[in-house]
């Protein structure tokens, strides 16, 4: 029996028995948050050593040999009907990018990650880190087809992308309202661990825990995420996390995994998913209000080689011209301690307040400015896309 065909009995063997489900078709792999002067890890995994072929995929042979057999009750478990039901709707995405080697010769390099069709006229949602450079992206069908994508638009701070392909009809994936997820609740994730030769392999486990506030390092920002312990592995981004009713609650993210850890894993709730895609297939980017400064604390400055002493508040490095900040009277050396009476301590903690206004709302900051404390008005914009 060939590699292929082992790959093919076990995942087949995983859908129709829900007792094997919790082996997957996969190994768990795990990777750190990426930092700032160095690409995510996880980009880095997924473009290494993953098969390119793209033929008879193991979720078109695990579906085909279920619409064949007649189960019990006891074995048509709600885990059965979620490979079928949702299965289908999960692709492979293949990012073909170029690279440069330490001689700065160019090399083409490839990553695989996964995909949820949400419109049966060919638009996918899938991670941000996914797509990332890509000069070519390349979708695999559950049914073993593939065709070309172009992207829609992309967003690194949510880690979330949209793909369009050029096809009709396909099966599509409905977001559940993640605002009612239940701690404890069952899950099942589908995606493609470690590359297409793994693709549609599904794991299970329970929703760990809501609103896991995970620091961005790259982003110097916060996250809401769900917790799950169902494996996912790099490859799984960009994947479904599905509830019983085989409804998507949330968008898997391996990128936000640690090494240190096992059985934890993070997915991004699928209200954030929808209002992010929304704006992506709207305008091709995210509108986020800014204040416009660049601002650091001891923790920041330290990361860029600069020694910080302040006991609170964040340090105004620059303020940009013209920008709500550079209007409302703020100047380089200004330490911001409040935002509407509620103190900020961190460069994150400052991003995520600003970030839960909208755009045109009026906020006032409470300064240290040489050692007196004065109050001023700001009143938000929109953030300047940047030009590639």
């Amino acid at each position: 029996m060939t590699h292929k065909q082992i790959t093919k009995l076990i995942c087949s063997t995983a859908v129709a028995s829900a007792t094997f489900l919790f082996g997957g078709c996969g190994p768990d792999v795990a990777v750190d948050l990426p930092s700032t002067d160095n690409p995510p890890a996880i980009v880095e995994e997924n473009k290494s050593a993953t098969p390119t072929t793209t033929g008879e995929s193991a979720i078109t042979t695990s579906t085909a040999s279920a619409a064949k057999i007649s189960a019990s009750s006891a074995r048509n478990t709600p885990v059965v009907q979620v490979a079928k039901n949702v299965g289908p709707a999960v692709v492979g995405i293949t990012n073909k990018a170029v690279a440069r080697d330490m001689f700065n010769r160019q090399f083409e390099v490839e990553g695989v990650g996964s995909g949820v069709i949400f419109r049966s006229d060919g638009y996918i949602v899938t991670n941000h880190h996914v797509i990332d450079g890509a000069r070519e992206i390349i979708v695999s069908l559950s049914d073993g087809n593939t065709i070309n994508g172009t992207l829609v638009g992309s967003d690194e701070i949510t880690d979330i992308a949209v793909v369009k392909v050029d096809a009709k009809n396909l099966p599509e994936a409905k977001f559940a309202n993640s605002d009612e997820i239940l701690v404890g609740e069952p899950v099942v994730a589908i995606g493609n661990p470690m590359g297409l030769e793994f693709q549609g392999t599904i794991t299970v486990g329970v929703v760990s825990a809501l609103n896991r506030t995970i620091d961005i390092d790259y982003a110097d920002r916060k996250l809401n995420l769900i917790q799950t312990d169902a494996a996912i592995s790099p490859g799984n981004s960009g994947g479904a996390l599905v509830n019983y009713d085989s409804e998507v609650i949330g968008i898997n993210s391996a990128k936000l995994a640690k090494t240190e850890v096992e059985g934890i894993a993070f997915a991004i709730p699928s209200n954030i998913v929808q209002n992010v895609v929304k704006e992506l297939m709207e305008k091709g980017y995210v509108s986020r209000p800014y204040i416009g400064v660049t601002i650091f604390d001891p923790q920041t400055a330290a990361r860029y080689g600069y020694q910080l002493n302040i006991d609170k508040g964040v340090y105004v490095f620059q303020v940009a011209l013209n920008s709500p900040a550079g209007n409302a009277g703020l100047q380089r050396g200004d330490i911001i301690l409040k935002i509407n009476d509620k103190e900020v301590n961190s460069v994150a903690d400052l991003r995520m307040d600003i970030a839960g206004h909208k755009i045109g709302d009026k906020v006032i900051l409470t300064l240290d400015r040489d050692g007196k404390e004065l109050a001023t008005e700001v009143t938000l914009q929109e953030m300047p896309q940047t030009k590639n």
